[in-house]
């Protein structure tokens, strides 16, 4: 079984995107640790399983980020499911996940399910607009959500998201250290290994999805952060 807490660095692929095979090819053989396959918008069982299909084929943890039912499908290693703390529709916390047991729970393997405290920071960003999310926090709001994350409910990771922008990492820092056995992602604004090397100082997993798509070049760049770290 694979550790996701040794995982530095993790691609996410839009599977409402276009991706060739080469460039999907330079991805998947890159020495990322995992490839996450999630977004927001026309996420269907169609193009999930469409990318699913031509990832599968590399040897590296593939993870569907559940956005919703239709979506869901075998064939993945995990599957992480956002709790959207800051949203105040339940819903995105726990709405989902309702519908999703009702339905296939008595088939779950719930060793592949993890749950992410997660945490969407940028509010112009279609996931804060989709839900709602209360984005004008300041690191006393981070560090209780944070002890929620971690101690409360026990989630084995912290998704700290900036969709489309790059954050505070003073706010990635406080969630840091105010965990003790999540483990914290970062995605959100990586365009460069610069960036990359920002946020991995302060994240435990960086998650780089965006540039896939505007520059592949750069995007392959992040992965050095393994190397430097």
């Amino acid at each position: 079984m694979y550790d996701i807490k040794k995982w530095q660095h993790v691609f996410k692929l839009d599977p409402a995107k276009t991706i060739n095979d080469e460039d999907l090819d330079k991805i998947c053989m890159s020495n990322t640790d995992a490839i996450v396959i999630g977004g927001t918008d026309n996420v269907t069982e169609d193009n999930v399983i469409q990318l699913m299909s031509r990832v599968r084929r590399y040897p590296l943890p593939l993870v569907l980020e559940i956005s919703n039912l239709e979506s869901i499908m075998p064939g993945f290693d995990f599957y992480f499911v956002p709790m959207v703390l800051n949203s105040p529709d339940v819903q995105y916390q726990n709405g989902l996940l309702l519908e999703a047991l009702k339905e296939y729970g008595h088939m779950m393997d719930f060793d592949e399910i993890k749950f992410q405290g997660y945490i969407i920071l940028n509010p112009d960003s279609k996931a804060a607009v989709k839900t709602q999310a209360k984005t004008d926090l300041d690191e006393s709001d981070i560090e209780a959500y944070a002890l929620m994350t971690d101690k409360v409910y026990q989630f084995p990771i912290m998704y700290i998201e900036y969709s489309g922008t790059f954050g505070d990492m003073e706010i990635v820092r406080t969630a840091k250290q105010n965990v003790e056995q999540a483990h914290v992602f970062y995605g959100g604004g990586i365009r460069s290994l610069s960036d990359a090397q920002v946020a991995a100082k302060e994240a435990d997993t960086i998650v780089v999805g965006n540039l896939v798509y505007t520059d592949i070049k750069q995007a392959l760049k992040t992965v050095k952060i393994k190397e430097l770290s």
